[in-house]
């Protein structure tokens, strides 16, 4: 038997006779959440489930001779766990009587021992004995009071359990247990039935260990105690009388009896310690002497085995030979039963089949959820199938003629039906699969002419596939999805009566291998804020994002990689955003700052560093922190004013906030104006080159400013929209058009152009085309500070270029009226001081 796990749920096999694996078939809403296999003898399992609803019992079910449809055969058993947190059944098969058990069964709170003749068909609680150890009369009736067993058996080979029986010794029990309307765990007695459980006898007040010798013919009891004994009783007439024996002069304390190999021994070791310092003593007791000579025929009485006097069991008589109770005499090897005589077929020898629930008036009648009328898989027109009548004879059970021939189930011929009842799964029970994996599908009937029907199942990409019966798609459909999505995957079964559709929705997947998270590092107080998951790879399918803001505790679920959000207060916020792919979740965590006014500024490097940037966070925020640190050392800022965020991708560009600094009633200290005198100063070291620092020996990376704007600048990133782009790509491009017209009407205006406008036209495009520092030093000659006045002047401005060319002579020129021009305008200029 193998067990696997699908949905949640367990799934149990078997295998009969090294066959094919198949599904154990338990009432179909046991829905059991762990088994125990008590018993595979006489071709069949006694099985221990517990169920759904079941914390510490189980319920008994008996299964047909392959193991594959069980039966309830008792509810709600006591377990228990031992040591070692092994579970343990309170379930004990008698030796030496086939279908015979001992059960504790919990009812109302209240444990109760059971015992059962033929495996479980039938069960009744325990006749207590009709007088005690003192012969007083013992009260108890049916079934208010009855005697009650412990039903544990030790592991031990050196100690008994509290229960004891043998295949020699037929009919003999000797157990520990109580009196009374429920199992106790006090007043413990001992008691023994040499009537296979229908009478008992209390025996001892306290707990014994019981040997079996010479066949059940010699009993050894020894009690249960931490004190020193040196006496043992025996009884040679099936625990009817006792006599005490001494077996050491010295008291010893007990740790253990054994009996010597075989049976029919009368040789019995004990080994202990005289005292807790003294070393093991091992003493063997043989009790040969006792017995003057062996038993003879006439030695012997018949004995038959009865259920409260019903003689027939399991379909049979069975007669034995047992001692006579005034005969000592030395019985020697087991010769079994004496006769097995067949019995008449009763209804008390058939069991409820499958699908079928035993009621009040005895009958066995479907259950709700078994449609008696359904055909097995295999049923095909012309061919035949056994029509259960609700009941199955107990396995073993030996019964003949009678109501056999009235409660075994027929052989029908197959009708054609139509088909009814189809089902699609995949094997594993979910519905999600990876791109480019094998995913195998189950196509299952209820009923329906399967070997002349016709099946066709189509993926949902674009492919299907046709059988000519069910029996070809035993071992599944396999297909491989390309791509992914959620596919509608259609079964359709057809033959001449009728046809029957199922659907099943399959969700592919792509492995989500990396989560970032885009949105500005800055924004201001009550604007709208874009947050984007972009997703790597892109295509994954189906998807849930969880979002958190700040210190909410609820989170945000959504089905889009992209929300809006405002803020309503200043401060640094945390934005995390968890994606959701099948069993994979990854997550990215941003920060984002909320003021009320900030200006930022997009810097520039030198082109080298693009050959030492690997594209991760941990590297731009380590070079945001080194560029950082030198833009407090340069202009003597506060580090609070300052925030450097790298941006992603290549060339590498980043972005430099001036930030309002609070005090520490969270009141900010500056105005628009003090931001705005940062600024110029973090522009005037830029543009004097004064922000660099040293990558690595050898590679100086220098700083450059592109240009200042009063709002956070947008996140250039992959996850714009195409509209944005295209949009800007339009600007440009309306831009080269004007630029390139003004060219043509200047050359036709002006043949000779002022070489000076030429200077500085050379050295906007040069700047802008990162020049390197040996360049720009040159082109500073050509134009030297003593000129820059005369440069702008030489630009007529209002009378050729309607104000275009001053605004970039004026941007060459590095000055900071051009700042200031675009805070206030909020627009890219067209020249900027790079």
């Amino acid at each position: 038997m193998l067990q696997l796990t699908s949905g949640g749920r367990p799934h149990y096999y078997v295998s009969y006779r090294r066959n094919t694996f198949a599904q154990m078939k338990l009432p179909k809403y046991a829905l059991p959440k762990d088994m125990h296999v008590i018993s595979t003898d006489e071709n069949q399992v006694f099985a221990a489930v517990q169920e759904w609803n079941q914390n510490d019992t189980y319920n008994l079910y008996i299964s047909d001779t392959q193991g594959i449809y069980f039966t309830l055969a008792l509810e709600n058993v006591k377990s228990s766990r031992d040591l070692e947190g092994n579970v343990m059944i309170d379930l004990y098969e008698v030796a030496g009587i086939k279908g015979m058990f001992l059960a504790n069964k919990k009812i109302d709170n209240q444990v109760k021992t059971s015992i059962t003749y033929n495996k479980g068909r039938d069960w009744h609680l325990l006749q207590a004995p009709d007088t005690d150890l003192r012969g007083n009369p013992v009260h108890c009736l049916l079934p208010y009071c009855s005697l009650h067993l412990h039903l544990k058996v030790s592991e031990n080979p050196y100690t008994s359990g509290n229960i004891a029986s043998r295949d020699t010794a037929p009919g003999i029990i000797v157990a520990s247990g109580n009196i009374g309307s429920e199992l106790s765990e006090n007043d413990i007695s001992m008691f023994v039935s040499s009537d296979a459980g229908n009478t008992w006898r209390q025996i001892f007040e306290d707990e014994h260990s019981v040997l079996y010798l010479d066949q059940g013919g010699v009993l050894v009891a020894m009690k249960h105690t931490s004190l020193p004994i040196r006496h043992l009783w025996l009884s040679f007439d099936e625990g009817r009388s006792w006599s005490k024996y001494s077996f050491t002069s010295i008291p010893l304390f007990v740790d253990g009896v054994l009996g010597e190999p075989g049976e029919e021994t009368l040789i019995m070791t004990v080994f202990g310690h005289f005292s807790h310092r003294s070393e093991w003593q091992l003493v063997k007791v043989d009790y040969k002497s006792i017995f003057d000579r062996r038993c003879a025929e006439d030695d012997y009485r018949p004995w038959q085995l009865h259920s409260q006097g019903e003689a027939c069991i399991m379909g049979a008589k069975r007669t034995y030979k047992k001692r006579k109770s005034e005969k000592k005499c030395m019985q020697g090897k087991y010769a079994g039963a004496m006769s097995s005589e067949p019995c008449v077929c009763t209804e008390a020898d058939f069991d409820c089949d499958y699908g079928f629930e035993r009621h009040s008036n005895d009958q066995c009648l479907p259950a709700f959820w078994y449609n008696p009328s359904s055909l097995s898989k295999e049923c095909s027109l012309g061919q035949s199938y056994l029509n259960s009548t609700g009941y199955r004879k107990v396995v073993s059970n030996n019964c003949t003629d009678g109501v056999r021939e009235q409660y075994t189930a027929k052989p029908q011929q197959c009708p054609g039906k139509a088909p009814r009842g189809l089902r699609v799964v995949t094997s594993d029970g979910t519905l999600t699969t990876e791109q480019g994996h094998n995913v195998t599908f189950m196509v299952q009937l209820e009923e329906g002419d399967i070997q002349r029907s016709i099946i066709r199942v189509d993926f949902g990409d674009g492919s299907a596939v046709s059988y000519a019966n069910l029996s070809s798609t035993e071992d599944g459909i396999r297909h491989i999805y390309q791509n992914v999505g959620i596919f509608r995957v259609t079964t359709q079964i057809k033959n001449s009566l009728g046809t029957d559709t199922a659907v099943l929705y399959l969700h592919v997947n792509c492995p989500l291998e990396h989560v970032h998270l885009s949105l500005p590092f800055v924004t201001t107080k009550n604007k709208e804020v874009n947050a984007t998951a972009i997703l790597w790879p892109s295509q994954v399918g189906t998807l849930t994002y969880i979002w958190w803001f700040g210190n909410n505790t609820e989170p945000l679920i959504t089905l889009e990689g992209s929300i809006t959000f405002t803020f309503s207060t200043e401060g640094m916020n945390i934005i995390t955003v968890q994606v959701s792919a099948g069993n994979t979740i990854l997550q990215d965590t941003k920060m984002i700052a909320v003021y009320e006014h900030f200006q930022s500024l997009r810097l520039s490097f030198s082109p080298n560093l693009d050959d030492y940037n690997p594209d991760i966070p941990e590297w731009r925020r380590d070079i945001g922190h080194v560029i950082k640190t030198v833009l407090v050392e340069v202009t003597t800022i506060s580090s609070e004013h300052i925030l450097v965020a790298i941006l992603p991708g290549l060339p590498t560009s980043a972005e430099l906030f001036i930030l309002p600094y609070k005090n520490s009633n969270g009141e900010s200290k500056e105005t628009a104006e003090d931001l705005q005198q940062i600024s110029e100063i973090l522009v005037q070291k830029l543009n004097q080159n004064a922000i660099q620092f040293d990558l690595k020996p050898g590679v100086r990376i220098l700083v450059h400013a592109a240009h200042l704007t009063a709002a956070p600048l947008i996140d250039v990133t992959p996850s714009h929209s195409g509209s944005a782009m295209l949009m800007l790509l339009s600007v440009v491009f309306v831009g080269l058009a004007v630029f390139v017209i003004y060219k043509f009407k200047r050359v036709a205006r002006f043949p000779k152009t002022n070489s000076c406008s030429q200077e500085a036209i050379g050295r906007k495009i040069s700047w802008t085309s990162w020049t390197p520092t040996s360049e720009r030093d040159q082109t500073a000659k050509d134009c030297p500070g003593s000129r820059t006045r005369q440069c702008i002047d030489s630009c007529p401005a209002d009378k050729h270029t309607g104000g275009q060319m001053s605004e970039e002579c004026s941007s060459g020129a590095g000055s900071i009226s051009t700042v200031a021009e675009t805070q206030s305008t909020k627009e890219i200029p067209t020249c900027i001081n790079v």
